[in-house]
């Protein structure tokens, strides 16, 4: 067993490596909704308070009151915490009365359909810039500590999952008499066992993962009461109930099966392997919509279809990555395997390479949609490097499946092989003497057997019998190790299957991650929307006050410009005095200048409709971006001034 103790801590060493790789670097998990319009707008000046800031996203999110804040120059909260969901996916929240001019900050901090937070924040302004501005302090929902820890919960339970389903499919359908073999029943046992303390940590640790992201609030009950009423706390929950049934499922499966193999009643053991099938069947199908139900499969395009899809995929994962754990431990740590069982395995595995291959192909169009985000966006080269490493795993599996036939060819040598190791009269033609050594260690053994425990005395001594009992120990390991080296095929399948393992370690990761990403499809879809909402600036209003110096050459000049975007433009100009009233000057006239392309002056000349009130059609904007706009206010025949502001148009 020396041999095999390195690979197995070789094993567990790239497990730890590219889970550190992968998910400690993760910083914030990356947003599934991403926010694609807002009003006012990203760097807008509008001249007078809005009553409410609208933000609009790429998806459905969840809000609580609170989710969005605006905050004055001052850092001073000036929304009414209240968030209202007009529309869609655009959502409100009031602000007071009142405002002050200057920068104003909008934070918010949301959580996506697909159970992902979200934050972000922006900046616009009243009346002009301020010089100052509110510094929002750092946001760590998804991130932090509390974000690694629920990534590598994220990762243990999923790996639980596919030993759970994995381990308990290959003993009901490859290797019934495997439910006997207790390094078997621990890995079973274990994937239950990681997978619910797994979920009971992503529950506790919820919260805060959506929220502060401190340490501190991952044991906050209220937190936990209001995470229970969401979508992903409900299926965490539900993810429990049903680990409950699983743990009746594993128990009859490792009790009452066993007994009745022991006891070589063939009817109930048809009936009881019937009804675990079935029943273990719906309980990982179950397991497997927990995941489903509230993570990419539940949002985005054709949800009622790639719902059962997710399940199935995850289903096909765990019948191969969980099988395969479960028949490398048989080899590594069971006196023996029966070639069949190898053999079922290999087709159990086909066919769950073929589902894996059909629904993911299918998942990869839903998810990246276009083949510039399959290499434009970080979901896609994350995909890519998915699909190499099952390109990898099914190469290393054909290489299994060969020495499964060579085994399956050579089967009259295992025989052999099995019989001289229980006393068989058969030689090994390479090693003559190799036969007289086993039967006088079995001889040596039988002796021991019959050796008394005690001399001289009445009873036992318990120390020999100790004693003893650790050496028939000894050579029952050393006999059973023999027997899994004697044969050449097994040892290099071993060695093939643990390749295998370590490749599908890493494809797990992998899959952690991808699943923490934003979809290829809605990475594009939310930059085309927040691309269009930056060059379609919307209509444009400023307002400029004027002092020609002279009497009476006070006011305002109110400007819009509609659409505001490239192209024709309508405008209207209006003049107040200070009072409000309308004011009628003997001239007014307006340019427009872009000094970073060199265009204009464009000169325009508003025609005089109503009191107070210019206005000017088929105003051309030839190109989109920061524009000088230019405003001239005759207010007599020698008092005159020109005021001017910068506008984003187009």
């Amino acid at each position: 067993m020396k041999t095999i103790a390195p690979r197995f801590r070789h094993l567990v060493l790239l497990f730890l490596a590219v889970t550190g790789a992968l998910l400690a670097g993760a910083a914030p998990a990356s947003a599934h909704a991403a926010l694609t319009g807002s009003d006012p707008r990203q760097g807008a000046v509008v001249q007078q308070a809005p009553e409410q800031v609208s933000l609009t996203f790429s998806e459905d999110v969840a809000m609580s009151d609170g989710s969005v804040r605006v905050l004055d120059p001052s850092g001073k909260r000036v929304d009414n915490g209240k968030v209202g969901n007009p529309k869609g996916t655009t959502y409100t929240v009031g602000l007071h009365s009142g405002l002050p001019d200057g920068t104003f900050t909008v934070a918010y901090q949301v959580v996506s359909a697909d159970s992902h937070p979200v934050s972000g924040a922006y900046t616009f302004s009243i009346g002009a810039p301020s010089k100052t501005s509110a510094v929002v302090a750092d946001q760590n929902a998804g991130g932090g500590v509390v974000g690694g820890l629920y990534g590598f919960a994220r990762y243990v339970s999923y790996a639980g999952f596919v030993l759970l389903v994995g381990g308990a499919a290959f003993v009901l359908a490859c290797w019934p008499r495997g439910a006997g073999i207790k390094p078997v029943q621990r890995v079973v046992v274990g994937g239950w066992t990681a997978l619910t303390a797994a979920t009971i940590a992503m529950l506790l640790m919820r919260g805060s993962y959506t929220g502060s992201g401190k340490v501190g609030d991952i044991f906050d009950m209220t937190l936990l009461g209001q995470v229970l009423q969401t979508k992903s706390g409900a299926a965490l929950t539900s993810r429990l109930l049903l680990l409950a049934a699983a743990a009746l499922f594993v128990a009859v499966l490792f009790g009452a099966y066993v007994k009745r193999a022991e006891e070589g009643d063939k009817k109930e053991m048809k009936d009881l392997t019937f009804g675990l099938a079935i029943g273990g069947a719906v309980v990982a199908a179950g397991l497997g919509a927990t995941w489903a139900m509230a993570e990419h499969a539940s949002t985005g395009i054709q949800t009622a279809l790639a719902m059962p899809v997710d399940v199935l995929h995850l289903l096909a994962v765990a019948a191969w990555l969980g099988g395969l754990t479960t028949l490398l431990v048989a080899l590594y740590r069971a006196p023996s395997i029966e070639t069949a069982a190898v053999r079922r395995f290999s087709r159990v595995a086909f066919c769950s390479v073929v589902a894996l291959a059909a629904t993911g192909l299918y998942q990869s169009w839903r998810q990246v949609g276009s083949w510039s985000a399959l290499t434009g966006t970080r979901y896609g080269q994350l995909l890519l490097v998915k699909v190499g490493l099952v390109a990898v795993l099914v190469g290393i599996a054909w290489i299994s499946r060969r020495w499964t036939g060579r085994i399956a060819e050579e089967s009259a040598a295992v025989t052999v092989v099995g019989q001289r190791t229980t006393g068989s009269k058969t030689e090994n033609p390479e090693n003559p003497e190799s036969s007289e050594e086993s039967k006088d260690s079995e001889r040596s053994e039988r002796a021991e057997d019959k050796e008394p425990v005690a001399v001289g005395g009445k009873g036992a001594d318990p120390r020999r019998a100790a004693q003893l009992a650790r050496q028939r120990a000894a050579m029952t390991t050393a006999r059973e190790k023999r027997v899994r080296d004697a044969d050449p095929h097994r040892f290099g399948l071993r060695r093939s299957v643990l390749a295998e393992a370590g490749v599908a370690i890493v494809l797990l990761a992998v899959t952690t991650v991808l699943t923490t990403t934003e979809p290829g499809r809605t990475e594009e879809e939310a930059k085309a929307a927040t691309s269009a909402a930056q060059t379609r600036s919307g209509p444009l209003s400023l307002k400029l006050p004027f002092d020609t110096g002279g009497k009476d050459g006070k006011g305002t000049v109110l400007l819009d410009v509609d659409p505001g975007r490239t192209g024709d433009n309508e405008m209207h100009v209006y003049v107040e005095r200070p009072n409000g009233k309308a004011f009628d000057v003997p001239e007014i006239k307006v340019a427009l200048t872009q000094e970073a392309k060199k265009i204009g002056p464009l000169s325009v000349t508003p025609d005089h409709i109503a009191t107070g009130h210019w206005t000017a059609s088929g105003v051309q904007i030839p190109v989109a971006g920061d524009w000088k706009i230019e405003v001239t206010v005759r207010t007599s025949d020698i008092d005159q001034i020109t005021v001017s502001k910068n506008a984003k148009i187009g």
